[in-house]
Order: C-alpha cells, then structure tokens, then sequence
C-alpha cells in the first residue's frame, strides 16, 4: 500500500485497526470492535523510528484488550507483536545505533535501563516502560496517532496492526535481514515470554524433564525452547488434540490432555502453564515434582482465582515463579533466540498457524477465544 505524507503537518496517512470501545460482545466478526480505516501518523521524535510493519501477530495480550479483561484507554491502535523496515530515524536512535533499512522486532515492555525495575535482570519490568504502557503512550510520553484530529493511544508502545508505526528506540530490537519477517515477529512476544518461562525464569537444569500446560503461541515456544536445551523429556499438555498433535511433531517425548496428565501420576521438576486460565494453573502446579518449581506466565482475568495447598508448598519445598514476558531483556534475549533459529534448532515457523490479512483481525480474535489457533500473523 503507498503511504502519502502530508506536507502541512509532517504527518503520513496510514491504514490501521483501532479498538473504540471495550468489551464488545462475541462473535467479535459480527461486533466488529476493530475498526480499520485511515489515521495520521507524526513524524519519529528524537528517541524514535519510523517503521513500515511487514507482519504482526494476533496474541491474546490483544485479545484480553479487545474483551475488557485487561482495560487500555481507548481510542487504541492495537498490536504489538511485530517486525517491520526502519525507514526514517530520529538523531538519538540514530547515534543509538539503528539506521534505516534494518529490520527490527518490536519488544512490548521497553527498557530504560536505569530503574529498579530494569536492575533486576528482567524478573521485573521497567517502570517508565509501564507506566507508559499503561498510559498508552510511547515510552517517552508521545502520542503520535491521530484519527479524524483525536489522538489515538499507542498499545504497549508498539500498535503493531497497521502499515506502519512509529516506536521509541527501547520499544525495538535490530535482527538481521536474513530472519523472515513472520518469524521475526513472534520472537518479540511469544518466544520472548515462552522461552523465556524456560530459560530465565525457570531456570532449566541438564537432565530436567518440563511439562508445558497450554500450547497457545506463548506454550508452544516454550515448549520448542525447551526442547532446544535437550535437557530431559518435554511433555504438552492441552485440551485441544490438534495441538497435542502439533506438539508431537515438534518432537514432544509426551502430550496429554490435562485428565490424562492427571491419571498418569506424572510430575517434573519444571512446569511451565502459559494458558492464562486459574484450572490450568492449578493443573500446572499438580504436575510439580516435590522440590520442583511452576512457572505462571498466562494472564489470566483480574478476578480469576486458584486453589493451591499451602502445605503442599512448604511439605514438598515448592516454588511458585510469576514471570512477565517470560523475565526478558529483549535487547539480550531476542539476538539469542534468532541465533537460535538461524542454527536450525527452534522451528519459529512451526508456531504460525495461518496467515491473514489486517481486514481479518476481528475474525481472527473470535479464532484465538476459541483456542483453534498457536499463532496467527497478518502480513503486511
């Protein structure tokens, strides 16, 4: 699609999807909350670069938006899983090293690199990234979309669902061209929190069998993250068979549904529950060997509760890890994962599930409730 600049104000015409109101009743193909239409896009500031997206993926960190789980201001450009060309730099990103022509991953909680947050390697967020995402603003408090003269927030510093963005330079990662753009997106979200999950705040060990309860885009790539490390059995586990199926062509030891987990009497040192929903934490954590520890990266509702056995945890020295964006350092993490990919040991490609377009994203929400989907990506 051509992309015209405006001369009067600097800005450029773009195509985008905009959420306008929370909590629009299902089927989301019928209630349409994503509207896509025309928006003006300003100009990068300093800290910032312009971006033309070549692909986006559909998470449910944008669902739990879309059906009011996770309030947002609104009006808000959605997305923000995503890669895309640089095409025009701001003089601090500049001489922070990005230049035009690189192909970038979007990273949805930006690091400043100086706060309390940021010193702690990644188990905790950074706290002007946060306040900014829940703002709705860039990292440095700019709001650079408008529709119609409204401002239009900015969805985790990224609004990756539209032809182009602008993002602060913390808001992005460089990877090499040779990376497929479809691929390149998912490490910015899902092999970020789910291998994450693994490596960081799980911890694997040589030897470790890991369970991973829920294969979802964020499982998945825990799932073939854990794989990678070689260390023990990696068993699935789902309710959906097509994707117990998957998980054993990706090279799964096991993958069960959660009764038949349950039955087997099963249990690993390392259990990873990346569905975001309170049964399969609790699943999860009935899966963990004693001395083990359980890994909750799912977002569930705000009001979704669990049941765990006190006693259980402190007869059988158990650990219970929150990890957010699977404890990541994007700008560490990323580059290691695409190395990954590039030796041919992390299948990226095998977590996209289908392609669509930026006209089917309202379908695509109504897909990934219903959980028939790992991961879908709009081209660009």
């Amino acid at each position: 699609m051509t992309v015209t600049s405006d001369a009067d104000s600097g800005a450029r015409r773009i195509t985008g999807a905009v959420l306008g109101e929370l909590g629009r009743p299902r089927p989301f193909r019928s209630s349409a909350p994503l509207v896509i239409g025309e928006l003006e896009l300003d100009a990068p500031g300093p800290d910032e670069l312009l971006v033309r997206i070549e692909a986006a993926g559909v998470c449910h960190s944008d669902l739990s938006v879309v059906d009011g789980n996770r309030p947002r201001p609104v009006p808000m450009l959605l997305g923000h899983e995503a890669a895309g060309i640089v095409e025009r730099v701001g003089t601090a990103a500049s001489a922070a090293g990005f230049a035009a022509g690189d192909r970038i991953v979007t990273a949805f909680l930006p690091r400043c690199g100086a706060c309390d947050g940021c010193r702690t390697d990644g188990v905790m967020p950074c706290t002007p990234g946060s306040a900014a995402n829940a703002a709705g603003t860039l990292f440095g408090g700019a709001i650079r979309l408008r529709r119609d003269g409204v401002p239009v927030h900015h969805h985790l510093g990224v609004s990756g669902f539209a032809t182009h963005a602008v993002v602060d330079r913390r808001s992005a990662v460089v990877v090499g061209r040779d990376i497929p753009a479809d691929v390149a997106a998912v490490l910015g979200c899902a092999v970020l929190t789910g291998g994450g999950a693994v490596v960081n705040a799980g911890a694997a060990r040589p030897g470790q069998d890991i369970i991973v309860v829920g294969l979802g885009g964020v499982g998945m790539a825990a799932l073939i993250t854990a794989i990678s490390l070689e260390h023990g059995r990696v068993i699935g586990v789902d309710g959906v068979p097509a994707k117990l199926d998957r998980a054993r062509e990706l090279g799964a030891s096991r993958a069960l549904t959660p009764e038949a987990a349950a039955a087997s009497g099963l249990r690993a040192p390392l259990v990873i529950e990346a569905a975001g929903h309170p049964r399969a934490f609790e699943t999860a954590f009935a899966l963990t060997a004693p001395g083990g520890r359980t890994v909750t990266v799912g977002l569930p509702s705000a009001a979704a509760l669990a049941r765990v056995s006190p006693l259980t945890i402190t007869a059988e020295a158990r650990t219970i890890v929150g990890s957010y964006l699977g404890s990541a350092v994007p700008s560490r993490d990323i580059p290691r994962y695409a190395e990954l990919w590039r030796a041919g040991r992390l299948p990226v490609e095998a977590l996209i599930s289908s392609h669509i377009s930026l006209d089917e994203v309202n379908h695509a929400m109504d897909t990934l409730a219903d959980g028939g989907a790992i991961r879908q990506v709009i081209r660009f």
